[in-house]
């Protein structure tokens, strides 16, 4: 049988939690803190652990089947690949940045600033489709201390948080992209059996982080308007109680919906509201 390779990142803000999404499969494996490779005991899969600008081109080249990276990489390194599942995690932008104390008000004055940044390639595209032509500098490492060092007028990086901004004086001026984690294929990956079962088994880990699972005491006089309100994934789950003309509903909401629907829920004469997270859903 053939064994898949999946790329992630070795150490970093993807790390962690693409590690935690590979464990909520039911994967097993160890030493991913002190190897490069960790075969999976219980599925026909090996972990390769590697910088991010080098996980596109391993699945691009066929050296791994699948990846989990920042779509800022993927954009920036301009590979081929499949995009199969966004995944979450890792959210952020990629901002253009100036001084707080910065006379740049508008786009068009950036024409003949010098911007420094690590993504040159997505930071050209957006300024060309701008029709602004700027002198973009890439640097590597701290991109926020180069206004401060007179070494550009503005910077394009990765914002989280913000908080490195602030702390270097800087401001957000522009949405450049949006970003985050999403799981990758070699062309063509997508059809075979053992990444549609990997695919399927990482669907129902991100199912069941957006959903609760809820069980209710209602009467039945009030049944159907509960119904209404919760559609379940199919249709909830309606079990008679002990006591005469009163049932207990079990369904699923989306995370989304869940306040709203509580409140709805009561209104509606449902008594004895649990609600409980899910650990997988699959369809």
């Amino acid at each position: 049988m053939k064994t898949l390779k999946i790329a992630i990142q070795k150490s970093g803000r993807l790390n962690e939690k693409s590690v935690e999404l590979l464990k909520n499969c039911g994967l097993s494996f160890e030493n991913y803190k002190s190897s490069l490779i960790s075969p999976v005991s219980n599925f026909p899969l090996e972990i390769l652990f590697l910088r991010d600008d080098d996980i596109p081109e391993y699945v691009q080249d066929g050296i791994a089947d699948l990846g989990i990276v920042g779509e800022n990489v993927i954009r920036e390194t301009e590979v081929e690949v499949s995009y199969l599942q966004r995944l979450g995690f890792g959210k952020c932008s990629l901002k253009i940045a100036v001084p707080n104390n910065n006379s740049i008000q508008h786009l068009d004055q950036l024409n003949g600033k010098a911007i420094a940044t690590t993504y040159p390639v997505i930071l050209g595209k957006f300024l060309k489709e701008k029709n602004i032509q700027a002198d973009i500098r890439t640097i590597s490492g701290s991109v926020e201390i180069s206004p401060g060092l007179g070494l550009s007028d503005a910077i394009c990086d990765l914002v989280s948080t913000g908080g490195t901004l602030k702390s270097n004086g800087l401001v957000p001026f522009a949405d450049v992209m949006s970003s985050e984690a999403v799981l990758i294929g070699r062309k063509g990956s997508e059809d075979e059996e053992l990444v549609k079962e990997l695919i399927q088994r990482i669907q129902s880990v991100l199912r069941a982080k957006e959903t609760k699972y809820v069980v209710l005491n209602v009467h039945s006089d009030n049944l159907s308007a509960i119904i209404s309100l919760l559609p379940g994934v199919k249709s909830p789950s309606v079990v008679p109680l002990a006591e005469e003309n009163w049932v207990a509903v079990h369904t699923v909401i989306p995370e989304r919906d869940f306040w709203n629907k509580i409140s709805q829920l009561k209104q509606a004469g449902a008594q004895g509201i649990v609600v409980m997270p899910i650990e997988k859903i699959i369809l």
